[in-house]
């Protein structure tokens, strides 16, 4: 999934609305699916079909985090 400027605007706004169980359940399957990924990358010998996964899932790790913090939540 290529995150352009656009897209990026429209996560923001999508997480600064969204509830906080909403933000945790996101937060949960962000993180099951960076293992997901990191798994993928050991078993495949250093190669993914799409190795910016990796940085884009730890990016929105970070975006939700941020949010949470910013509610005193997290």
């Amino acid at each position: 999934m290529a995150l352009n400027k656009h897209t990026l605007n429209e996560e923001r706004k999508r997480l600064r609305t969204a509830s906080t169980e909403e933000l945790r359940a996101e937060l949960a399957a962000a993180r099951r699916e960076l293992v997901t990924l990191r798994y993928q990358l050991a078993q495949a010998g250093g190669q993914l079909e799409n190795p910016m996964r990796i940085r884009h899932t730890r990016k929105r790790i970070a975006r939700i985090h941020t949010v949470l913090r910013e509610r005193n939540e997290g």
